[in-house]
């Protein structure tokens, strides 16, 4: 019995290059079989098959993008709202005028 490390007497020959192509190729089918696994590719395609439930999925998740979207744009710029009147407490030159001049612009444009 010869081990891996040390190559069979007949490592020359035909019959054994053979053999050592069929593991390798054994060896990529069923990393390939384990990857088409772990992507779900079976009921991606079943989900293509089906127009209906692929578009009703589409327009599901565009809507929650785009609510998140919209909260996360919202939520950021009340944030940056607020830090922007600490700042104007701060009464800091130059920089508190412009500051408190943007925000009457926009307590304004919130308002009417």
């Amino acid at each position: 019995m010869w081990s891996d490390k040390s190559p069979p007497e007949d490592a020359g020959s035909e019959s054994y290059r053979q053999r050592q192509l069929q593991r390798r190729l054994i060896v990529r089918l069923t990393r390939l079989s384990k990857d088409l696994e772990r992507f779900n590719l079976a009921e991606y395609i079943s989900l293509l098959n089906n127009p209906r439930r692929y578009l009703l999925l589409n327009l599901t998740a565009g809507l929650f993008r785009g609510l998140g979207f919209g909260l996360g744009a919202t939520l950021l710029a009340a944030l940056l709202l607020y830090l922007l009147q600490r700042l104007v407490v701060l009464n800091l030159p130059l920089i508190g005028d412009f500051i408190a001049e943007l925000i009457e612009i926009v307590n304004e444009q919130l308002k009417g």
